[in-house]
């Protein structure tokens, strides 16, 4: 063979398979669905170890798939653990931190790449079903972030005047329904919102069993006020919390259902998992992030740690569980592997884990992954086994137990007042602080932390991030 030839192929061959999409045994484009559920705890799930809530559908899919244990959320909050999966980037590198409000004039900057986009770029069709979360100005909404239909609500269910048993916390007005641009509807009763996704999402399904489809299936439940259909009220031994995860179970199996019925299943990749862990001053309207520490709204593994199962019958191995770190931020680049899809123009945080998920490897991509909050405080460092934490303010119901009927309980706020670090297969419970004991790590963590704050900043030592971009704002 030619010498220049031989060069030309190992130079141009590794770009020509990056192009290519997974090859599965239907020989087409995968179908990709994500199904992400709102405030929903680790423990929430049968295959989760729930001792309370039945959920046959996702246990059946973890059976036919693979079960995450070490699936993290990019950031304990709805608006920035949202953007973080759906553009592969920590939300406080695109300017993104906490939940947006009603009449924001904030959003997910319009120069970000979607998965959505990504794959609309590809030939997919893509829909969200549900909340979105993003941005509730017209500039911002799913229409003009990749997703040609949509329907749901623009903000969190509870950013409306008739809280349950709660009066008006937000006074912003009704809560609107959207079907794509147009408000349809103004919801003062949420009760058949999951049975009206999960139809619209059957009814997508369907409409495009011949095409490569995307669908985001981004459900408001179990995210306070519950409401839930009469097909399960009072079905659950755990009570109207436990009657929303089994509807929310029904839905993924009305569309796994729908699968089967077109004979797409095993060219369609299934991703379950929530946006953060449970908002724990709620009691017994709230989910159970056990055995991990605290809940939504720390950085704590109650907070960021969430249930996930991946099924791909047709290319991944079923009824594994993998322990190897992986964040929300990983999805969207191996979605682009998957799919062969271009991956976003600006730098991103992912990475893909698809050899992680096949068992090619059992080693995380990623040194370390990093968890803000608040403002833009760096908080926490997940590494290999480790998680360390530095000295930060972060709430806490300390041991009371949370409300009830709807009502929540008063947080209190605790100061961490010195480096703490945990061996996390040691123990999950975070419990034993053993920072004293292994110097050599704390100091590696450190380093990461310098690194990090470099690009990204931290509020607790003042530091502006080099790699930050603006986030989207209507003057």
């Amino acid at each position: 063979m030619d010498k220049s030839l031989y060069i030309y192929l190992l130079l141009v061959l590794p770009i020509i398979k990056s192009c290519d999409s997974i090859q599965t045994s239907q020989n087409s484009p995968p179908n990709v669905i994500v199904v992400f559920t709102d405030d929903q705890g680790y423990q929430d799930l049968g295959c989760f170890d729930s001792p309370d809530i039945e959920t046959p559908h996702l246990d059946e899919l973890a059976k036919n798939g693979i079960r995450l244990t070490n699936f993290y959320a990019a950031q304990a909050v709805c608006s920035a653990s949202r953007a973080a999966l759906l553009t592969g980037c920590y939300p406080n590198r695109l300017g993104i931190h906490g939940a947006f409000m009603p009449n924001s004039n904030q959003g997910l900057n319009l120069s970000e790449t979607t998965i959505a986009e990504m794959l609309l770029k590809n030939g997919y069709r893509t829909a969200i079903f549900g909340k979105w979360h993003l941005g509730d100005h017209d500039s911002f909404m799913p229409g003009n972030q990749g997703f040609e239909e949509y329907f749901g609500i623009p903000y969190s269910n509870d950013m409306w005047p008739f809280h349950p048993q709660q009066g008006p916390v937000f006074d912003f007005g009704p809560l609107p329904l959207y079907e794509n641009e147009t408000v349809v509807d103004t919801l003062t009763d949420q009760s058949l919102l999951t049975t009206q996704i999960t139809e619209k999402s059957v009814d997508f399904i369907g409409r495009n069993k011949d095409n490569p489809f995307f669908l985001y299936v981004a459900h408001p439940q179990p995210h306070v006020p519950l409401f839930v259909s009469d097909k399960f009220k009072g079905k659950s031994k755990r009570g109207l919390y436990g009657d929303v995860i089994m509807e929310i179970d029904w839905s993924v199996g009305q569309i796994l259902k729908a699968l089967k019925k077109y004979n797409i299943e095993e060219n369609t990749l299934v991703i379950f998992t929530s946006d953060n862990g449970p908002w724990l001053s709620y009691g017994d309207h709230a989910g159970s992030a056990l055995p991990l520490r605290e809940g939504k709204g720390t950085a704590l593994e109650g907070g960021q740690r969430e249930p996930c199962i991946i099924s791909f019958p047709g290319s991944i191995d079923a009824g594994r569980t993998i322990n190897t770190p992986m964040m929300a931020i990983d999805l969207l680049p191996t979605i682009a592997e998957i799919t062969g899809s271009k991956l976003p123009e600006k730098p991103i945080d992912g990475k893909s884990v698809w050899d992680v998920w096949t068992g090619a490897s059992s080693i995380s991509p990623q040194e370390a992954y990093y968890f803000y909050y608040h403002k833009n405080e760096l908080h926490g460092i997940r590494y290999q086994d480790w998680k360390m934490y530095f000295p930060h303010r972060y709430r806490t119901l300390n041991g009371r137990p949370g409300g009830q009927n709807g009502l929540p309980a008063t947080y209190e706020y605790k100061t961490m007042d010195q480096i703490e670090l945990y061996n996390l297969v040691d123990d999950i419970s975070e419990t034993k602080n053993v920072a004293n004991e292994n110097p050599k790590i704390v100091k590696k963590i450190k380093s990461l932390a310098e690194n990090i704050r470099v690009r990204l900043g931290d509020d607790l030592y003042n530091i502006a991030g080099k790699e930050n971009r603006p986030i989207g704002q209507i003057e």
